[in-house]
């Protein structure tokens, strides 16, 4: 089972037992400061940057998150993913809770997107699952409803199955389903890699579905946060992990993906591995 996502004469492919795919994380005004006040002015300089930026250090998608106060989503998003698409042929990541701006950003986009995403939420489901369907797109899956994030691999597990089968249910493919088994910060529960691994290991067995998660979540409030990314993100790769949202050009993190890669019997006699090796 492979998911599918295209963008100008680009396609990337991931999947259980294939080769780790990043989604780069950068394009997102949380936390940063200075995305957020050009994107209330309406200017896309850091936009389009980030996103040569990633596409060179070897982001395979590239999400496009323009979520901040004062920002009018439903006319920023699509024009940030035009700016994107005018330096950097990679797919897309549209990324955003505004179904509205998703719905914009669909209509500019030609190719075949990742959104991000989906809920078990009710009203998620009614909302998303239809632009999904309409658009042919992928989404992402997060593992939570109206209760909230559980602390439960059960809870989270039954969320998985009752979003895969509404979309079927919908005729919705599930390689298009690329679940997000959540990551909660270590540093206030030390059992929250466990859980996420957990829960994934057991989605990933019950339906062979793509998985994704936030890979700098679990390192909040801990001092190297870098270094405890990239062993967080190796350690998904063995665990089912195939598309984890992160940043690129955190030095050491490709590096270290490719090698799990290779561990984990996703890098035929190593090749992607000797390949980046060689570049360096």
């Amino acid at each position: 089972m492979q998911t599918v996502v295209t963008g100008k004469n680009t396609e990337v492919k991931f999947g259980q037992g294939l080769p780790t795919v990043i989604i780069a994380e950068r394009i997102n005004p949380t936390g940063r400061k200075s995305l957020a006040e050009e994107l209330k002015l309406g200017k896309f300089d850091i936009v389009q940057s980030d996103a040569r930026k990633q596409s060179e250090a070897g982001a395979h998608i590239i999400d496009v998150n323009v979520g901040a106060v004062s920002v009018n989503e439903v006319e920023m998003l699509p024009a940030a993913i035009k700016k994107v698409m005018s330096v950097c042929d990679r797919p897309i990541c549209i990324d955003s809770a505004n179904p509205k701006a998703i719905k914009a950003a669909l209509e500019v986009y030609p190719y075949k997107a990742l959104i991000n995403s989906v809920n078990g939420k009710e009203e998620s489901m009614e909302e998303i699952l239809p632009l999904v369907k309409e658009s042919g797109c992928a989404v992402v899956c997060l593992t939570m409803d109206e209760t909230g994030i559980k602390n439960d691999v059960e809870a989270r597990f039954n969320v998985a199955k009752k979003i895969i089968n509404r979309a079927e249910s919908m005729g919705i493919k599930r390689e298009d389903l690329v679940f997000d088994c959540l990551v909660m910060t270590a540093s206030t529960d030390s059992n929250s890699a466990k859980i996420t691994f957990e829960t994934m290991r057991r989605v990933v067995a019950e339906f062979g579905v793509s998985t994704t998660f936030g890979a700098s979540n679990i390192s909040f409030g801990m001092p190297n946060r870098e270094l405890l990314n990239i062993h967080f993100l190796t350690m998904g790769i063995i665990n089912g992990l195939t598309a984890p949202i992160t940043d690129p050009l955190i030095e050491g993190l490709i590096p270290a993906m490719k090698a799990a890669d290779f561990l984990a019997g996703r890098d035929l006699y190593g090749m992607n591995y000797i390949s980046d090796y060689r570049k360096k």
